[in-house]
């Protein structure tokens, strides 16, 4: 673990679709996916167990965002579909240090995080 790199932010029109990819250093365990809209406190966008078997989504982007991972590869995906104008924000994936095999929801649950992708959704 240590260093977290997101990738795949961008433009898009409303209704468009992105996916977010954050590729790990090193084993992950819990992941979360954040973010952070101009004057707005960073929030929960979701978050995934060590497996991928629990996932948890904020009830502005559920049934349209999807959280997975492939643990071979140390990377974690958010899938953002049917995308609003108010998902535009900075996304931040992060990672918890400890092999707690539930998931967590609290920043401060958190030991690790990307620098951050520029989401941009146009109307």
């Amino acid at each position: 673990q240590g260093q977290l790199v997101e990738s795949g932010g961008g433009l898009v029109q409303a209704g468009g679709s992105l996916r977010l990819s954050c590729a790990a250093s090193g084993r992950t365990y819990a992941m979360g996916w954040f973010r952070q809209a101009p004057g707005k406190e960073r929030e929960l966008v979701g978050c995934i167990n060590w497996n991928g078997v629990s996932r948890y989504y904020a009830d502005s982007v559920k049934g349209r965002f999807t959280i997975s991972r492939d643990n071979a590869k140390n990377t974690v995906y958010l899938q953002m579909n049917s995308l609003k104008p108010e998902d535009t924000a900075v996304y931040y994936c992060a990672a918890a240090g400890d092999i707690y095999s539930g998931l967590h929801y609290l920043e401060h649950e958190y030991d690790y995080w990307g620098q951050g992708t520029q989401v941009t959704v146009s109307s």
